[in-house]
Protein backbone atom coordinates (compact mmCIF):
# COMPACT_ATOMS: atom_id res chain seq x y z
CA UNK A 1 0.00 0.00 0.00
CA UNK A 2 1.19 3.50 -0.54
CA UNK A 3 0.86 5.74 1.89
CA UNK A 4 -2.04 7.82 0.92
CA UNK A 5 -4.91 9.02 2.24
CA UNK A 6 -7.19 11.34 -0.14
CA UNK A 7 -10.64 11.01 1.79
CA UNK A 8 -11.60 11.07 5.31
CA UNK A 9 -15.35 10.58 5.74
CA UNK A 10 -16.95 11.27 9.01
CA UNK A 11 -20.49 9.61 9.79
CA UNK A 12 -22.83 12.60 10.39
CA UNK A 13 -26.07 12.36 12.28
CA UNK A 14 -27.28 14.93 10.62
CA UNK A 15 -26.19 15.79 7.26
CA UNK A 16 -27.42 19.09 6.66
CA UNK A 17 -26.15 20.49 10.19
CA UNK A 18 -22.81 18.73 9.29
CA UNK A 19 -22.82 20.32 5.92
CA UNK A 20 -23.81 23.92 7.23
CA UNK A 21 -21.23 23.34 10.05
CA UNK A 22 -17.79 22.79 7.68
CA UNK A 23 -19.61 25.00 5.05
CA UNK A 24 -20.91 28.18 6.85
CA UNK A 25 -18.92 27.49 10.16
CA UNK A 26 -15.39 26.75 9.14
CA UNK A 27 -15.75 27.95 5.43
CA UNK A 28 -14.71 24.65 3.29
CA UNK A 29 -15.76 24.82 0.00
CA UNK A 30 -18.20 22.41 -1.24
CA UNK A 31 -20.84 22.04 -4.15
CA UNK A 32 -23.24 21.01 -0.91
CA UNK A 33 -24.93 17.80 -0.77
CA UNK A 34 -24.84 15.38 -3.68
CA UNK A 35 -26.19 11.93 -4.16
CA UNK A 36 -29.71 12.69 -2.88
CA UNK A 37 -31.28 10.84 -5.94
CA UNK A 38 -29.73 7.38 -5.06
CA UNK A 39 -30.73 5.53 -1.64
CA UNK A 40 -28.00 5.99 0.84
CA UNK A 41 -26.27 8.54 -1.31
CA UNK A 42 -26.60 11.86 -0.03
CA UNK A 43 -23.15 12.98 0.83
CA UNK A 44 -20.62 16.22 1.12
CA UNK A 45 -17.50 16.76 0.10
CA UNK A 46 -15.24 19.13 1.11
CA UNK A 47 -11.74 20.79 -0.63
CA UNK A 48 -9.22 20.66 1.75
CA UNK A 49 -5.05 20.58 0.67
CA UNK A 50 -4.22 19.27 -2.82
CA UNK A 51 -5.34 15.48 -3.24
CA UNK A 52 -7.27 15.61 -0.31
CA UNK A 53 -11.27 15.82 0.49
CA UNK A 54 -13.37 15.45 3.63
CA UNK A 55 -16.83 14.50 3.08
CA UNK A 56 -19.53 13.85 5.91
CA UNK A 57 -22.16 11.02 4.78
CA UNK A 58 -24.77 9.88 7.48
CA UNK A 59 -23.71 7.29 10.26
CA UNK A 60 -26.87 4.89 8.79
CA UNK A 61 -25.60 5.34 4.94
CA UNK A 62 -21.94 4.26 6.53
CA UNK A 63 -22.73 1.59 8.20
CA UNK A 64 -24.82 -0.17 5.57
CA UNK A 65 -22.18 1.02 3.03
CA UNK A 66 -19.36 -0.89 4.82
CA UNK A 67 -21.68 -4.13 6.18
CA UNK A 68 -21.04 -2.89 9.92
CA UNK A 69 -24.11 -2.30 12.41
CA UNK A 70 -24.39 1.16 13.62
CA UNK A 71 -22.11 1.53 16.92
CA UNK A 72 -21.89 4.27 19.67
CA UNK A 73 -19.83 7.32 18.77
CA UNK A 74 -16.61 8.14 20.85
CA UNK A 75 -15.28 11.51 20.26
CA UNK A 76 -12.06 9.60 21.74
CA UNK A 77 -11.61 6.85 19.33
CA UNK A 78 -9.60 9.77 17.33
CA UNK A 79 -9.18 13.10 16.26
CA UNK A 80 -8.58 15.26 12.78
CA UNK A 81 -5.23 17.77 13.39
CA UNK A 82 -5.20 21.15 11.87
CA UNK A 83 -2.23 21.97 11.70
CA UNK A 84 -1.87 26.05 11.20
CA UNK A 85 1.31 28.89 11.33
CA UNK A 86 1.10 30.57 14.44
CA UNK A 87 -0.37 30.93 18.09
CA UNK A 88 -2.19 33.56 16.67
CA UNK A 89 -3.79 31.49 13.89
CA UNK A 90 -4.67 28.55 15.96
CA UNK A 91 -6.55 31.36 18.16
CA UNK A 92 -8.38 32.45 15.25
CA UNK A 93 -9.42 28.77 14.14
CA UNK A 94 -10.59 28.03 17.38
CA UNK A 95 -12.70 31.03 17.42
CA UNK A 96 -13.97 30.44 14.19
CA UNK A 97 -15.25 26.89 14.87
CA UNK A 98 -16.49 27.99 18.27
CA UNK A 99 -18.69 30.96 16.48
CA UNK A 100 -19.63 28.10 13.69
CA UNK A 101 -21.09 25.76 16.48
CA UNK A 102 -18.07 23.40 17.46
CA UNK A 103 -17.69 22.93 21.34
CA UNK A 104 -14.67 23.95 22.54
CA UNK A 105 -13.36 21.03 25.02
CA UNK A 106 -9.89 22.54 25.95
CA UNK A 107 -9.19 26.29 24.73
CA UNK A 108 -6.25 26.83 22.61
CA UNK A 109 -2.89 26.86 25.49
CA UNK A 110 0.80 25.97 25.69
CA UNK A 111 1.69 22.50 24.88
CA UNK A 112 3.94 20.42 27.16
CA UNK A 113 6.05 19.68 23.99
CA UNK A 114 6.42 23.33 22.94
CA UNK A 115 3.54 24.16 20.92
CA UNK A 116 0.07 25.21 20.85
CA UNK A 117 -2.82 23.77 20.46
CA UNK A 118 -6.70 23.37 21.46
CA UNK A 119 -9.51 20.86 20.86
CA UNK A 120 -13.45 21.10 19.41
CA UNK A 121 -15.82 18.79 18.34
CA UNK A 122 -18.02 19.30 15.24
CA UNK A 123 -21.62 19.16 16.32
CA UNK A 124 -21.07 15.38 15.80
CA UNK A 125 -18.85 15.46 18.61
CA UNK A 126 -15.47 14.58 15.99
CA UNK A 127 -12.69 16.08 17.64
CA UNK A 128 -10.71 18.16 15.93
CA UNK A 129 -7.03 19.69 17.40
CA UNK A 130 -6.12 22.87 15.65
CA UNK A 131 -1.98 22.83 16.28
CA UNK A 132 0.77 25.20 16.13
CA UNK A 133 3.92 23.43 16.25
CA UNK A 134 7.17 25.59 16.10
CA UNK A 135 9.02 22.06 14.82
CA UNK A 136 7.31 22.15 11.59
CA UNK A 137 7.13 24.16 8.33
CA UNK A 138 3.82 24.65 6.71
CA UNK A 139 3.34 24.66 2.38
CA UNK A 140 0.88 27.13 1.60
Amino acid sequence: MKPRITLVTLGVDDLERALRFYRDGLGLKTEGIIGQEFEHGAVAFFELQAGLRLAVWPRKSLARDSGLPPAAASATEFSLGHNVASKAEVDAVMAQAGNGGALIVKPAQDTFWGGYAGYFQDPDQHLWEVVWNPQWTLEE
